[in-house]
């Protein structure tokens, strides 16, 4: 039996810096030594181990390490097996996307069938196809998915998208979405003694906590009773806001709200508009 809780994450990479990020975010306080596979958290019975993303699945599933953090495109292409989805994480988003060269009329998914289509998530893309009902030819490449239809090799791609710069700089246009990906927290099967399992209990909460307060801002204001209704229409990703009366004035009422979604300064200038006044907004570091 471990005497200390393992979480694979990625070697290098903005997947592997992000991972770190949210283990520090977290509270727990990384040693980083001379070895660079294995780093060791000081405040907790923790070991991160630093692998290929490719790989980490395999360990989590094969009990080499309890939980892993891993983007879900990674997950679909080597298949779920026995792992569990514990949670979204919140950062590495990105879209895999078909795109074809500018130009070429595309109508929908059917436009693909006949064609060939180069791509590095082989399983990932013959799934959708084959939900889609349309026959094409997969070519399997390592890297550089591109440049295929300038090399003739394929008539289009399916690959990873953040921003299309990419996609632009080669004369590709997206035209269709494959699934959605961000990194997520993965578990696998192995049975934890009672400490160790006290041990994963705590990630998972340290981590929704620092999930949920990525975006969120804790939003305070006074207001009149009567424009309750039309504040809390407006307050955006908010639950019922906590509202106390504000002392000497029967009418008025202070409102504190923690919103999960963006608070723009339209936001605020609808709120002032319903009647609130001296409105605040603070970022939140920690939500439990």
């Amino acid at each position: 039996m471990n005497e200390r809780l393992r979480i694979a994450v990625q070697r290098g990479g903005r997947l592997g810096t992000k991972s770190l990020e949210l283990v520090e975010s977290a509270g727990f306080r990384i040693l980083r030594g001379a070895n660079e596979l294995l780093y060791r958290i000081e405040n907790a019975p923790i070991d991160l181990l630093c692998v290929r993303d490719d790989d980490i699945p395999t360990f989590v599933e094969d009990g080499v390490a309890d939980f892993g953090i891993v983007g879900r495109n990674v997950l679909e292409e080597r298949g779920v097996g026995s792992l569990t989805e514990v949670m979204p994480l919140g950062f590495g988003r990105c879209t895999l996307k078909i795109a074809v060269p500018a130009g070429r009329a595309y109508s929908g998914v059917e436009s693909l069938q006949g064609s060939r289509i180069a791509t590095t998530y082989p399983r990932t893309l013959s799934r959708f196809l084959e939900h889609n009902g349309v026959e094409a030819e997969i070519v399997s490449m390592r890297g550089a998915v591109e440049v295929a239809p300038r090399l003739k090799l394929a008539q289009a791609i399916c690959d990873l998208v953040s921003t299309g710069a990419t996609l632009e700089a080669n004369g590709l246009v997206a035209v269709d979405t494959v699934m959605k990906s961000e990194a997520v927290l993965i578990h696998g099967a192995p049975v934890l003694d009672s400490e160790l399992a006290h041990v994963g209990e705590s990630v998972v909460q340290r981590f929704r906590g620092v999930a949920a307060s990525q975006g969120s801002k804790y939003v305070m204001m006074n207001a009149p009773r009567s424009a309750l209704p039309e504040i809390s229409r407006i307050l955006p990703g908010a639950g019922a806001p906590t509202v106390t009366p504000l002392a000497g004035n029967d009418d008025a009422v202070a409102v504190h709200a923690v919103c999960q979604e963006s608070v723009f300064w339209e936001t605020l200038e609808k709120l002032r508009a319903a009647g609130a006044s001296a409105i605040l907004v603070l970022p939140i570091e920690k939500m439990m």
